[in-house]
């Protein structure tokens, strides 16, 4: 497949109903489902697809170069990535880190 081929309305659509049905099995307290659905949102290669494009041409920071030093993507090397992105391991919880408030005197 080609990016120009992409059919970025059927895949935008995909997504959101699958994240529409998460919601909806969280509104019914079915937690079994909803992480079924999230493992299945994770996995597919729509969402992939759509993270990619979000964070390499949608994103107002498309231009600022990464860690790796690279600022923009081919559209074949967009799609290669999307290919390749995998998320393997459980999601850390979220620390607070408080901040140091200086009073004025």
């Amino acid at each position: 497949m080609y990016p120009k081929d992409i059919p970025w309305k059927k895949i935008q659509r995909a997504v959101f109903r699958l994240q529409k049905r998460i919601y909806q099995a969280s509104k019914h307290g079915d937690v079994k489902c909803v992480h079924k659905l999230q493992k299945l949102l994770l996995n597919s290669q729509s969402a992939k697809l759509l993270a990619v494009r979000k964070v390499t041409q949608d994103n107002s920071g498309k231009l600022t170069a990464g860690i790796d030093g690279i600022k923009s993507l081919k559209p074949v090397e967009r799609l290669q990535l999307a290919q390749n992105l995998k998320i393997e391991s459980k999601a850390k919880p979220v620390t607070h880190i408080p901040q140091v408030v200086e009073e004025e005197h």
